[in-house]
């Protein structure tokens, strides 16, 4: 069952519109209504001061220069794609997607906006927000992640069917809500796309923080490639600790060490192997009951 994800009045955001009055709005309401479901699924001119924003917007960041050369374009030419909306009472609507457009729109005077509405429940709204802005394009992978983990978390939603919903294959899903593992610095780094999302993947396997901020510096200041962060990675993580007294290594511990980073970029997770006096054990590391469907699934196929 999905949770609620909705709860404040529209006096919250309408300050002109009374939710308690249910004699006479009734009347008024009930025949806008009918009106209203006979123009749903079509696309209409709204006041842009009828519509709230939608408080589940998954979209965090607003470039205001983009904003600013949106503005000025919608000003001269109008706004050629409509916003997505639905319905909340008394010609009131809630916006589903679209919100730079939205802001755009205002910023250059405008009065109305294109609308196309959409029969949304209270449910459904953080999922079409989602998934109408990742078909769009406009989020940042952290971003796309965090709507991930929304779906998951207030939808209750599996990442199986976060990927269905989103028409991605659920690994795809399940590297994306890892990125949320990273420190903030390599999310800020994402979202500015100083790196992709194959860097901010590859840094995952670095346990070290301090490590991992040193590599994003060098992957940014020398524009390293996909490639070279991940052979950067693979020598960081290969190389020896310090020694201990002893300084001889094992070449038995080197092929362990090399069999290991191979199992973690296979599996995408972290692995371990330990030596015993006879024999060893290996750890995989998982991070949800998903994310170990994930790696059965994979030894699976490898089988």
């Amino acid at each position: 069952m999905a949770k609620k994800v909705l709860g404040r009045g529209l006096g919250a955001y309408f300050p002109d519109f009374e939710e308690g009055e249910s004699g006479k709005e009734s009347e008024q309401g009930n025949k806008q209504g009918t009106v209203l479901q006979e123009k749903v699924n079509v696309t209409l001119h709204i006041p842009v001061k009828n519509i709230r924003p939608n408080p589940h917007q998954p979209r965090q960041d607003f470039d205001e220069f983009r904003l600013q050369e949106l503005s000025e374009s919608i000003r001269k030419h109008g706004l050629i794609q409509p916003i997505t909306v639905r319905h909340v009472a008394n010609n009131r609507y809630e916006l589903i997607s679209g919100e730079r457009r939205l802001r755009a729109t205002k910023m250059a005077g405008l009065e109305t906006i294109p609308s196309y509405i959409r029969d949304v429940d209270d449910d459904a709204i953080v999922a079409y927000a989602l998934i109408e802005n990742v078909q769009r394009e406009e989020l940042n992978p952290v971003e796309v992640a965090l709507g991930y983990k929304r779906l998951i978390e207030e939808c209750d939603y599996t990442q199986e069917q976060v990927a269905q919903q989103v028409d991605k294959n659920r690994t795809t899903v399940t590297n994306l809500l890892r990125l949320l593992n990273l420190p903030a610095a390599i999310q800020s780094a994402l979202k500015e796309k100083k790196i992709s999302t194959g860097h901010a993947r590859a840094l995952i396997n670095v346990e070290n923080p301090k490590l991992q901020e040193k590599l994003l510096n060098k992957a940014i200041e020398e524009d390293f490639s996909v490639r070279q962060m991940e052979e950067a990675v693979r020598k960081a993580t290969s190389e020896t600790p310090k020694k201990k007294k002893s300084q001889q290594k094992d070449e038995k511990d080197v092929h362990l060490m090399e069999i290991s980073n191979r199992l973690r970029k296979k599996l995408s997770t972290k692995v371990e192997i330990k030596k015993k006096k006879e024999g060893g054990e290996i750890r995989i590391d998982y991070y949800s009951d998903d994310e170990l469907d994930r790696i059965l699934s994979y030894l699976d196929q490898e089988s």
